[in-house]
């Protein structure tokens, strides 16, 4: 189970995600991922102190899930959330601090196993998070 203070709940915060953020698509799922200050702000434009403002500091990562009916009956799409949800957690000190994430599921992924998942998963982050480091990192260095 993710913390609360890593979940995604609001609808406009999924959708700040899926617009604004940078997308890796695998065969059993697309990753989005939007980053804090690089994408307009984690909260887009949020000032109010609710639950997902703890503190002082900056707003953690957090991360929500979409897995729809073509995935397959109620008792996968919760399967293939309970695998995402745990797959995510395990992952998440590797996000920048204010960043979001929406994992949706495809279709295939009602059929695969934990290991595929995982794989998929591992694969869409190293490429969204490989793109976010080479686009802040110093131009020009050693030409």
């Amino acid at each position: 189970m993710l913390p609360t203070e890593n979940r995604l709940r609001r609808r406009q915060d999924f959708a700040i995600a899926v617009k604004r953020g940078r997308r890796a698509g695998k065969p059993l799922l697309v990753v989005h991922l939007s980053r804090g200050a690089a994408d307009g702000g984690a909260d887009g434009g949020r000032n109010d102190f609710g639950p997902h403002a703890p503190g002082e500091g900056a707003l953690p990562a957090r991360a929500g899930f979409v897995v729809s009916k073509a995935v397959g009956p109620a008792v996968v799409r919760n399967l293939v959330k309970r695998r995402l949800r745990h797959l995510v957690r395990e992952r998440m000190s590797l996000l920048p601090t204010g960043s979001l994430i929406v994992v949706r599921a495809l279709p295939p992924a009602g059929t695969a196993d934990y290991a595929d998942l995982e794989r998929d998963l591992d694969a869409a982050l190293r490429r969204l998070l490989r793109t976010e480091t080479t686009a802040i990192g110093p131009t020009g260095a050693g030409r």
